[in-house]
């Protein structure tokens, strides 16, 4: 084992590559907060974690400020312990966005530093249970697209090999999302998912009859009906739809996911890796949700949820939304529909140095106080 001596930061804002608008907002930008560690044995790890636009300098004053400097002349094999006693570090700000965005640029970096050192990828070190996984797109189905360019996304997202596709919701008149599904489903026919989000924008009782507008084209899943926060509503919503209802990328604590699960509010876990505090927690909610024989289908961060999904045997789709092409020589390798994991040590994530350092807007370093 070594020690980490020091850790640097770095923020690169990224643009969308289509235009994002779905109930609620527009995505703008992804700041994307950047952790590499460098170990006495002159290994490193790169971690990450983003936000949609705001809180990105909040992410990175707590890691300058509290948790780097607790993690410097930490063993790095020790993740669990590390993970355990940031978390308590910061107790006072925890369950919250801002804590497990920054928990999870350090733990992923940590997972990155192991699985590198070990010679091994990291679907293989995290468990090892698939080499692929199926992957649908988000890229084709923003609210604000008419529906004619919603077809025609679906109909290339068809040719291309997809197994699935996902359309938000929102509209203001049901029978507008109603048109827009019914278009999409008539174009990919029977063999492929339709999966809709609607971005936590209905009241229980509109979100219900929306569920019941939709029933009569077998769609996969209903994301984020209401407020993350409300479950009592998705009990009563899940109770009565056959339409699975899935939750998870605004949910940032294991124990949260577990109410949902038990108070049987949902049936498909989006847990994100980022937003609930790194790799070391997202394993332990794919774990749990296997014991409610709940499958999961992580939101967002496709490049590093490949792998993830593929260390778990739960795991049921990647979400293709591509983001960090501008700052990495990688990609994510998608064949016949189905995303494959990095067989590289490590993350399986090749980041462009160069393009990092010129992109910056922030940078930290942080070494052990003399």
């Amino acid at each position: 084992m070594a020690r980490i001596e020091f850790a640097e930061i770095f923020v690169v804002n990224l643009a969308p590559k289509v235009v994002r608008v779905d109930a609620i907002q527009q995505f703008v930008s992804q700041e994307t907060v950047i952790v590499r560690v460098h170990d006495a044995e002159g290994a490193r790890g790169t971690g990450y974690s983003y936000t949609i636009g705001t809180g990105g300098s909040s992410v990175v004053a707590l890691l300058a400020d509290h948790l780097l400097p607790e993690l410097i002349g930490r063993e790095a094999e020790e993740i669990e312990a590390i993970w355990r006693d940031l978390k308590f570090h910061t107790h006072a700000t925890t369950v919250g966005a801002i804590t497990s965005l920054a928990l999870a640029a350090i733990d992923t970096a940590l997972w990155d530093l192991r699985t590198m050192r070990a010679g091994l990828p990291l679907h293989l070190a995290a468990g090892g249970a698939r080499s692929r996984i199926p992957a649908y797109t988000t890229e084709g189905g923003w609210l604000h697209l008419p529906e004619e360019q919603l077809v025609e996304d679906a109909q290339r997202a068809r040719a291309d090999g997809f197994h699935g596709v996902k359309i938000k919701l929102g509209k203001p008149s049901v029978r507008a999302d109603v048109k827009r599904v019914a278009a999409v489903r008539a174009t990919i026919g029977d063999e492929l998912e339709l999966m809709t989000d609607c971005n936590q924008v209905f009241a229980v009782d509109e979100a219900i009859r929306r569920a019941q507008s939709l029933a009569p084209f077998d769609i996969a899943w209903m994301e984020e009906p209401l407020p993350a926060d409300d479950l009592d509503g998705h009990i009563r919503l899940a109770a009565s739809t056959s339409i699975p209802v899935a939750v998870g990328e605004s949910i940032y604590g294991l124990r949260h996911f577990r109410d949902f699960m038990q108070q049987r509010a949902c049936s498909v876990v989006q847990v994100d890796c980022a937003r609930i505090g790194g790799i070391t927690p997202w394993l332990k909610t794919a774990h749990l949700a296997e014991a409610f024989n709940m499958s999961v289908a992580p939101h967002f961060l496709m490049e590093l949820h490949v792998s993830l999904a593929c260390a778990v045997s739960n795991g049921r789709w990647v979400e293709y939304i591509p983001q960090l092409d501008e700052i990495t020589t990688s990609r994510l390798r998608i064949e016949k529909g189905e995303a494959h994991a990095p067989i590289e040590p490590g993350l399986g994530i090749s980041w462009d140095w160069d393009a990092i350092r010129a992109r910056s807007e922030i940078m930290h370093a942080v070494r052990k106080a003399a």
